[in-house]
């Protein structure tokens, strides 16, 4: 009888594993889909129409966020606690009014203060945008609740699946819409709306995939509005939506709440700096070229995440605390290194992938300043991941707030004295306070990680090494004439993260950045010990 047990466990342990890496694939194919489409939405439709977009951009994020991970881990989460399958019908049935509210206020408040919000935005021409965008908040409950359900029984392909043709779909009527522009039917503000509306068709094609998956499994799909009613709702379970939920939320869309304050914030100030309003929405374009870089960059953050999350919760599990410390500083080192190394080697080949990627180089130095977002977005995720395994909310919650309140009043302040770049500085400090507040609000064993075994003084090393030998590069090139099309600065670009990847490698194994255990840890890690010799 207990071979069973043991059996069935290690099943289930299998399943969650299987499963995890289902989602890690589907997350990391819609992250890079979500990155790469804005590269040729900005060739299209230029600055200025690029600027209209990511204007409004924030708040689809915000609702994807909530309908992609947020509630969906919250949902599975709540259901997993239970075991009798009629507890938790009646548990969903709990759930379903606080969810459905959610939904209502946010796309209420979205659609019908659409004039308001585009006024703080600092251009009216924004409203209609605003009102397509705010029915994705009429989807996030379904969304929510069918990804939830699924997770919730480790079910993860669907999940995975609508997650991928929702990208795919959204991308798909955006590039539309920038070719429509192209050919001269539509202008940069109507162009914005239809692209918008991409999510709509995302988000509801992303539900009919989960209802027939549901259909496909079970044989009855979810009867949520059957099984909605009025009534009061359970206090308890509002808090803890509130702040389980909402901090799931938090740090998963935290970029995407950065760039929310933007939208308000920026071209407004940039006037006080002294443009016109013209000239400030193309600023603000130019500027926004950095979130697909910094999107990608932290793809790599997040595949360490998925990867550690799980043995850090089994450790604390099994109240093995020796393990769990060991485990988490590995992590942090790792995460910490990668960054830097991805935000050094991002600033690096700004001037050459900025003319590749966009056409001209406008906003180099913003674009340096900005990547470097990459390094403290993936450490703040790392210390986030560490907190939640512990089940440590509150400290979360509170450098959160903090890196928000820093990131409006720094933005405000130095972007009316110093222009894009202003708000450039304005993210870092805002990501840099959250930072602190989690270092702070961590075991001081686990950060001992930063003085171990001269850990700063090894990795300062290695980027200045990878910086040398990246900055020969392209003087070398300088010397042979340099690059003149758009194709001749992606080849550069591309040799020079081969040199400066490999100088880097070169002197972490030189200088014993990682233990032999940490470079066994890394994908390909036997293979790039072989450098040594």
């Amino acid at each position: 009888m207990k071979t069973e047990s043991t059996k069935d466990n290690k099943n289930q342990m299998q399943k969650m594993m299987q499963g995890a890496f289902v989602l890690t694939v589907a997350s990391f194919i819609a992250k890079v889909l979500s990155a790469i489409y804005r590269v040729p939405l900005q060739n299209l439709v230029g600055d200025q129409g690029f600027y209209v977009y990511q204007q409004v951009y924030p708040i689809y994020g915000l609702a994807m966020t909530l309908a992609l991970s947020g509630l969906p881990q919250f949902i599975s989460k709540y259901i997993a606690e239970i075991n009798s399958i009629k507890l938790q019908k009646t548990a969903i049935q709990k759930l379903i009014p606080v969810v459905f509210y959610c939904g209502v206020i946010l796309w209420g408040g979205t659609f019908f203060g659409a004039e308001i919000i585009a006024a703080l935005m600092g251009n009216n021409l924004l409203a209609p945008l605003i009102r397509v965008v705010s029915f994705t908040f009429l989807l996030m409950p379904f969304l929510a609740f069918y990804r939830g359900n699924f997770q919730g029984q480790l079910q993860m392909v669907p999940s995975a699946v609508s997650q991928v043709a929702e990208q795919f779909v959204r991308v798909g009527v955006i590039i539309a819409a920038a070719l429509l522009f192209q050919d001269g039917f539509l202008d940069v503000y109507e162009t914005g709306t239809v692209a918008m509306s991409g999510a709509v068709a995302g988000g509801l094609g992303a539900v009919i995939l989960l209802v027939y998956y549901q259909k496909k499994i079970s044989g009855v799909s979810l009867n949520l509005l059957k099984d909605f009613h009025f009534g009061k709702v359970d206090k308890k379970l509002l808090r803890r939506f509130v702040i389980e939920g909402g901090l799931l939320s938090i740090y998963t869309g935290f970029l995407i709440l950065f760039q929310l304050i933007d939208s308000f914030v920026i071209a407004n100030e940039l006037q006080t700096f002294g443009l016109n309003t013209q000239a400030a929405q193309v600023a603000k374009g130019v500027y926004d070229r950095g979130q697909p870089m910094v999107q990608l960059g932290l793809v790599v953050a997040a595949a360490l995440s998925s990867t550690f999350l799980p043995a850090l919760t089994k450790y604390l599990v099994a109240r093995n605390e020796r393990l769990f410390q060991n485990s988490a500083k590995i992590y942090l080192r790792l995460t910490t290194s990668i960054s830097l190394a991805a935000s050094f080697g991002l600033a690096l080949v700004m001037p050459s992938l900025n003319y590749a990627l966009f056409k001209d180089q406008a906003g180099n130095d913003v674009l340096q300043v900005f990547v470097f977002s990459v390094f403290l977005m993936a450490v703040i995720q790392a210390y986030q991941a560490v907190a939640q395994s512990q089940n440590h909310f509150r400290p979360a919650l509170k450098a959160a707030v903090l890196g928000l309140v820093v990131k409006l009043g720094t933005t405000i302040i130095l972007t009316a004295s110093m222009g894009t770049l202003g708000a450039s500085l304005g993210t870092l400090l805002g990501l840099a306070a959250t930072l602190w507040r989690l270092i702070k609000a961590e075991n001081q064993k686990i950060n001992l990680f930063w003085k171990e075994r001269a850990f700063i003084k090894i990795i300062c090393k290695c980027l200045l090494v990878m910086s040398g030998a990246v900055m020969l590069f392209y003087l070398g090139v300088a010397f042979l004439g340099g690059f003149n099309t758009r194709f001749g600065a992606l080849f550069v670009t591309l040799l020079a993260v081969v040199v400066g990847g490999f100088a880097f490698l070169k002197a972490a194994i030189k200088f014993d950045l990682f233990t032999l255990r940490e470079w066994l840890l890394l994908p390909f890690g036997k293979k790039l010990l072989q450098l040594k010799k």
